[in-house]
């Protein structure tokens, strides 16, 4: 079980609960890689009864398919709509202006404005979100978790208030691949795993569903596939020159430069999940807390 909840979380979760009365309509913003793994339930409970837009984002370097499968089971949900993010795509901020304003027509003015709140796990892309939003560089950014450490009130226009929150982390990840997921997509401290169990778990998942493009980034030949992963780091690590004094491979190295090719998109477009895979997670856990009992 994995534990991250650094205490401005806690501070972010009473205000987060104090707006929620104010609050017209929720965008949360999950990793289009990991959609169910980036939901995170302490976030869910909060915000259950809103109308809300989850947006995958990094859905420009998530499997086109997969990313589809899940915005349809978003969509199934009570007040849910769902949309593929990319924060690339210049014509994001309309559309998502468009959908809000269709979700609350009610609220078109100056004296009664739409109040929107933007939330999330870790680094999942919120500030830049905000930035794009009102069109200037207003709230922080960075490439680690926990960047935001306090609520921010933004205008939009003289009738769209937004609310930018600080990232989020589950308060207990119990189950090992939601934990190793966000891992995988930055969204957890460094030191919460160590990078090699992380590589190794993806290049297991990789060789099952993605060896084509495993194969082509790393100029792997077929039968290499059938190796242990840890073999795969140590060929990926000559490759890459990742050597050690000795000329052994430093695993270390390699596994950082695997795990930043995946974070890049440089592999390929890849998700770590499907709905099925998290309902057979489940499953599994459940049938596993029974034996336990």
């Amino acid at each position: 079980m994995i534990q991250w909840f650094p205490g401005h979380m806690n501070k972010a979760k009473k205000a987060l609960i104090e707006l929620m009365a104010d609050i017209d309509i929720v965008i949360e913003l999950l990793d289009a890689r990991a959609p169910f793994s980036s939901c995170n339930p302490l976030i869910q409970n909060i915000i259950k009864y809103k109308k809300k837009i989850r947006l995958l984002n990094k859905s420009d370097i998530a499997d086109d398919s997969i990313t589809q499968e899940w915005l349809h089971y978003f969509k199934q949900q009570d007040n849910t709509e769902a949309i593929a993010g990319n924060m690339n795509n210049s014509n994001q901020k309309n559309i998502l202006i468009k959908l809000c304003r269709n979700i609350a027509p009610h609220r078109n003015s100056f004296e009664k404005p739409l109040r929107v709140i933007i939330t999330g796990i870790p680094n999942v892309g919120k500030s830049t979100l905000i930035n794009q939003l009102i069109g200037k560089k207003s709230a922080k950014t960075g490439d680690l978790p926990a960047v935001t450490k306090a609520n921010q009130r933004l205008i939009v226009a003289d009738d769209f208030l937004v609310y930018d929150t600080p990232g989020m982390m589950w308060e207990k990840i119990e189950y090992p691949q939601i934990g190793l997921n966000l891992a995988l997509c930055n969204s957890i401290g460094r030191n919460a795993l160590d990078e090699e169990s992380m590589a190794l778990y993806l290049l297991d998942d990789m060789k099952l569903r993605y060896p084509k493009a495993l194969m082509t980034r790393y100029k792997l030949k077929l039968e290499q596939l059938n190796l242990y992963s840890d073999e795969l780091i140590n060929i990926i690590g000559k490759k890459r020159g990742c050597i050690a004094a000795g000329g052994v491979v430093d695993m270390q190295k390699a596994s950082e430069i695997i795990i930043q090719d995946f974070r890049d998109g440089r592999i390929g477009k890849l998700s770590l999940e499907t709905p099925k895979m998290w309902e057979e997670w489940q499953e599994q856990f459940v049938i596993e807390d029974i034996k336990q009992q």
